[in-house]
């Protein structure tokens, strides 16, 4: 089983329960083809940076869960299918194990660190303000 991240926004003209109501009823969907909840959020009503489907205000869901990617068909069915999830992103989350030895992997620039330069001492410091002023009096 793979492990999913699913996040959806549900129709502002739900009330609280009748939200709670259809993010239960997904997870049981979920259940039911065999896969098990690792974590949900519970819902938050959010004001959307652009309209969807005419709705500047939308109810924000996000839920863990494992599941074989053979049954994950079905559950998309059922989230395009219905009209109160206005949109839906499922992600794959990989262990951090695999993300490390992906190619994909961001690469950070290295930053070169200023060489240290070499401390002039002070007697070099006059001794050459001497040799410059020595040479101006001579013109």
């Amino acid at each position: 089983m793979k492990t999913y991240e699913l996040t959806y926004l549900i129709s502002s003209e739900l009330t609280d329960e009748q939200a709670g109501d259809l993010q239960n009823k997904i997870s049981a969907l979920i259940k039911e083809e065999g896969g098990l909840i690792a974590g949900e959020v519970s819902i938050l009503r959010k004001k959307l940076a652009y309209p969807i489907k005419k709705q500047s205000q939308a109810y924000l869901a996000v839920v863990n869960f494992h599941l074989p990617p053979e049954k994950l068909t079905n559950l998309e069915k059922v989230l395009k299918a219905d009209s109160q999830i206005l949109r839906y992103l499922m992600l794959i989350k990989r262990p951090i194990k695999a993300i490390k030895k992906s190619r994909m992997m961001i690469i950070e620039p290295k930053i070169e660190k200023p060489k240290k330069e070499k401390k002039v001492e002070l007697k070099e410091i006059e001794k050459k303000l001497e040799e410059i002023l020595a040479q101006d009096d001579e013109k």
